[in-house]
């Protein structure tokens, strides 16, 4: 299916957010998530599933000083 990441429009087979944070290799400890402009809460990323068309945006919580 394609999908929009980050404003990138790619095809992918995962079905949920936690298969695509997986895939991605991001930590979902260390992620949010908003799709189709509404937050996907970290408890929900695996049963949350990913539809033709939606756009997803995924900020990356970074650490320092």
């Amino acid at each position: 299916m394609r999908v929009c990441i980050n404003g990138q429009w790619q095809d992918r087979t995962e079905s949920t957010v936690a298969e695509l944070l997986s895939a991605l290799r991001f930590e979902p400890r260390r992620c949010a998530v908003e799709r189709n402009r509404r937050i996907v809460p970290r408890a929900r990323h695996a049963e949350t599933g990913l539809e033709e068309n939606d756009e997803l945006e995924i900020v990356t919580l970074v650490g320092g000083g």
